[in-house]
């Protein structure tokens, strides 16, 4: 039997773009407001006093917590998209997911350990359904392509640093006023604004996304992976299952490392690529490591710099004690104001023909990465003197590292896609997920090496994060000329 055709997507336009364009920025702008308030005061809820109202967790364990939470959204976005692609679509996938998200951060209001991770797990399942899927169904509502397509996800990716920004500002304000729950309920509410309004506004999306556009498939692996977590869920909560946070972290990289090599291995010796397609390949694993150290330093922002904002910073602002997850806004704000400086500046070059090419974009985030260290590695001096440090010094990283990011983020997916072999594009954009995956677990590993009984491993710690970008940019750099040519004509 023919499936029929679904129904084209509504062709009214607002200022130029689909009206389904407003849909999904909505979505996804309360999506990120409930991502990123959450994670805004997670690590600090997960080693707050008990007596306070927190977990009470030692650093080294709510880091790997921590990583390993981040992780998995990224791990998970593989599965999601799957599952929308072969049996239910991208529009049922980001209601699902929005669900989900929903329901795990009403979970964490309720502030115990038990119903804590629970509400972790069932988030993670809720980013993995929503956050790929949404993105795709933008890219349906251009079929033409071109500088238009290009344009709507302009704005639809302001949508996440607007919601990033809001998040990030009102629930560590809320949690610090009215206590933890408060501040994990606001996501949720939050969530659930986004629900109503891809709801009622659904309609403009038209057929966009509405079925599954791939083979369909069994609901089985769903059905399997579904009960190892319930599985594994109950025995934890019942105390068969005794978790170790810092050696599951370990394990994981490990595994997700492995996963990786194993990955490239097979690209290029056994799945018959032709010479240009096995060169481009090795390109693509340079871009992958850099990708994998370029998070691994960037996420300190949610762990060592959440709690350094926290423990060492003054953070009095004209008599407003300013809670410390308020200076997770910085960054979407800085994304917000300089990510037209630097299209523009991409623009210019271009036309001088002095554009950076990939690799040595990649070169430059890790060197702004490591410089962003440099500043933390020098407030690190004052701290250890006893002293409470200005939030200017976490402002400048987040400047260095906005800067990384502008030129590595926005040029990695798409060149990954670029240098795929056709028939392999889905499974490259994985790896891409993958790298990131590994990177931002590597993150809490990091940030849990700093000791706050041992506050002279600080210093350290920052030096060795300087020296991990710069070292990986340097070589980036230095490689360039030789990955342009293993790229083969790809820019």
């Amino acid at each position: 039997m023919t499936q029929a055709a679904a129904p084209p997507a509504d062709q009214r336009q607002l200022f130029g773009h689909p009206r389904g364009l407003a849909t999904l920025f909505f979505t996804e702008m309360w999506e990120r407001f409930t991502y990123y308030g959450m994670r805004a005061i997670l690590i600090l809820f997960m080693v707050a006093a008990i007596e306070k109202g927190g977990l009470g967790l030692d650093d080294r364990n709510a880091n790997a917590i921590y990583g390993l939470y981040q992780a998995c959204t990224y791990l998970l976005s593989l599965f999601g998209g799957w599952i929308a692609d072969r049996l239910i679509g991208q529009q049922r996938a980001v209601f699902a997911g929005g669900v989900l998200i929903m329901l795990g951060n009403a979970i964490l209001a309720a502030g115990r350990p038990t119903p804590f991770f629970l509400g972790l797990i069932v988030i993670v399942l809720g980013v993995g359904l929503l956050k790929p899927n949404v993105s795709a169904i933008v890219a349906q509502l251009y079929p033409e392509g071109g500088a238009r397509r290009d344009a709507g996800f302009s704005i639809f990716y302001s949508g996440i640093n607007l919601g990033a920004t809001i998040g990030s500002v009102l629930v560590p304000t809320v949690a610090a006023a009215f206590g933890w729950g408060a501040g994990f309920a606001l996501p949720a509410v939050g969530m659930a604004l986004g629900l109503v309004q891809f709801r009622w506004t659904k309609h403009y999306l038209g057929g966009a996304g509405a079925t599954a556009p791939g083979r369909r498939a069994s609901w089985w692996p769903v059905a399997v992976f579904v009960a190892i977590v319930v599985l594994l869920a109950g025995l934890a909560l019942a105390g068969a299952l005794k978790l170790e946070p810092v050696a599951i972290s370990a394990s994981a990289n490990w595994a997700m490392i492995a996963l990786l090599a194993g990955y490239f291995a097979y690209l290029l010796l056994f799945a018959g690529l032709d010479r240009t397609e096995r060169s481009r390949a090795w390109a693509m694993v340079a871009l992958a490591v850099a990708c994998v150290m370029f998070w691994a330093g960037y996420e300190q922002a949610g762990a060592s710099f959440n709690l350094f904002a926290e423990r060492y910073t003054n953070l009095d602002l004209l008599g407003w004690a300013m809670p410390a997850g308020v200076l997770q806004a910085v960054n979407p704000v800085f994304i917000i104001v300089f990510a037209p400086v630097f299209a523009a500046l991409w623009v210019n070059l271009g036309r001088r023909m002095l554009e950076p090419s990939a690799p040595a974009k990649f070169g430059l985030g890790l060197l702004f990465l490591g410089a962003g260290f440099v500043v933390m590695f020098m407030a690190s001096q004052y701290v250890l003197r006893g002293e409470t440090v200005l939030p200017t010094w976490l402002v400048l990283t987040y400047l260095f590292h906005t800067f990384g990011e502008l030129c590595l983020s926005p040029v990695g997916l798409s060149s990954m896609s670029k240098l795929a072999p056709p028939r392999f594009v889905g499974q490259i954009l994985g790896v891409w997920f993958l790298a990131t995956a590994i990177g931002v677990n590597l993150a809490g590993q990091f940030s849990g090496n700093i000791d706050p009984e041992n506050l002279s491993t600080m210093p350290g710690q920052y030096l060795y994060l300087f020296w991990w970008g710069t070292i990986g940019g340097v070589v980036m750099l230095a490689l360039t000329p030789l990955i342009k040519r293993l790229m083969r004509g790809v820019k």
